[in-house]
């Protein structure tokens, strides 16, 4: 079941489409349920497709395409990393298998104390500062070497 807050959130996203374009708002409604919850559970699409009028499979078919919406827990610190052509020459793989070695997790896992999750991303539009990574879907960290990806690291540890 949609929160109050969600609800809320959802209305205001929809004063911007036409009445009977509901549909239009269910990025947003599925971003809004993740960052309340941090990830989005079938239930959930289930309730934001009843919400919006849509069919489930429409919520489901937008919620699997985009690699920014977690379909399972993935920590509190999630890190996406870029591995498409660009990143990739500029070393994307390197920082994968760096990041992994760092938190001793794999790609698409968490770590067992719940506070990382790592995984593989699309194009992030952002070419020319790679290789780089998303934290949480809202913060772009790029050029990313050992040095940065330490840093970075030791930040999230103290929050």
């Amino acid at each position: 079941m949609l929160s109050e807050q969600t609800i809320g959130k959802i209305e205001r996203e929809l004063k911007k489409y036409p009445a009977d374009q509901r549909q239009s708002a269910v990025m947003a409604a599925l971003r809004f349920v993740q960052d309340e919850k941090g990830w989005i559970s079938n239930d959930d699409m289930a309730d934001v497709a009843d919400y919006l009028g849509m069919a489930k499979m429409a919520v489901y078919e937008v919620a699997t395409f985009y690699h920014m919406y977690n379909l399972k827990p993935m920590g509190k610190h999630i890190l996406t990393i870029c591995t498409n052509l660009s990143c990739t020459l500029c070393g994307a793989l390197d920082t994968v298998a760096y990041i992994e070695s760092k938190l001793g997790i794999r790609m698409g896992e968490v770590t067992a104390d719940g506070k990382y999750g790592l995984r593989e991303g699309e194009c992030m539009g952002a070419c020319k500062d790679a290789p780089l990574l998303t934290l949480n879907n809202k913060k772009i960290c790029a050029r990313l070497s050992k040095e940065k990806i330490d840093q970075i690291l030791a930040e999230l540890d103290k929050s």
